[in-house]
């Protein structure tokens, strides 16, 4: 059986698939899906590549606004990564997120194209102040798993590889991944699909860090909720979203070359 060549491929999601941290506002963001595609690229030169993802979205947004252009082009690969806004908010139910989600694999799959999606990792090891939030991600995670069973769908599975957790694949904001981590979130995506010249090395400990101190890592987490979790509860009570006012930034499929 011959390797598969993929031609269009279209990314669904939030601002992990945008590819936040990875670049900036001015340069342009990169982020794993981008560098999924590169891979694609040298198997197939030829292949058209759109990212209809946008940050903030949750995956009844994401659904809803993002699943029928998706389908419009006819893809034959496309990723689904959703739910992150979703374990967040205080309204959150893993039947429902896991609802929409498995509703974006039906369309996509029953189209012709071949589906792939992420499970999310072990949270509580990198924001140790998130770790009531791990029954939601190990709810979220099972069902996300159940629907992926379901429709066929590839899973890149994190949570058990503690690799994911490590603070180096995390920007300062630990919400989204450094450089380094989109990279290994493309090469684990490179591999669960079977791409030729992927490999299982993405999984592997990086070397170890220096250890930090106590009192360096208690100072780590009030600069973090005075930096980043203070303003992300600010916009919540005001209604706001970092996806207001955004649109894709690679809303039609193109060639990479």
């Amino acid at each position: 059986m011959s390797d598969p060549q993929y031609e269009r491929y279209v990314a669904l999601g939030d601002s992990q698939t945008e590819g936040l941290c990875d670049g900036d506002e001015s340069t342009g963001y990169r982020g794993w899906a981008d560098r999924l595609a590169e891979h694609l690229a040298e198997l197939n030169p030829d292949i058209r590549y759109a990212n209809l993802a946008v940050r903030g979205s949750v995956a009844a947004d994401i659904r809803r606004q993002q699943l029928e252009p998706a389908l419009a082009m006819l893809p034959d690969l496309a990723t689904v990564v959703a739910g992150m806004n979703d374990l967040l908010r205080p309204s959150f139910d893993a039947d429902e997120v896991a609802g929409e989600i498995e509703a974006m694999f039906a369309a996509l799959t029953e189209a012709g194209a071949r589906v792939a999606t992420i499970t999310f990792p072990n949270i509580g090891e990198i924001v140790p102040l998130a770790r009531p939030l791990l029954p939601r991600v190990i709810a979220l995670n099972a069902r996300i798993d159940q629907a992926a069973a379901r429709h066929g769908v590839t899973v890149l599975e994190t949570y058990h590889h503690s690799v994911t957790t490590d603070q180096r694949l995390w920007s300062p904001d630990r919400l989204h991944a450094s450089p380094l981590g989109h990279s290994l979130i493309a090469a684990g995506m490179a591999d669960a699909l079977g791409l030729p010249g992927s490999t299982a090395t993405w999984s592997e400990p990086l070397p170890q860090p220096d250890e930090r101190s106590t009192l360096g890592t208690a100072a780590t987490e009030l600069r973090w909720m005075a930096t980043f979790f203070g303003p992300w509860v600010g916009r919540r009570i005001r209604g706001r979203s970092s996806a207001d006012g955004r649109t894709a930034k690679r809303p039609e499929l193109t060639p990479l070359r």
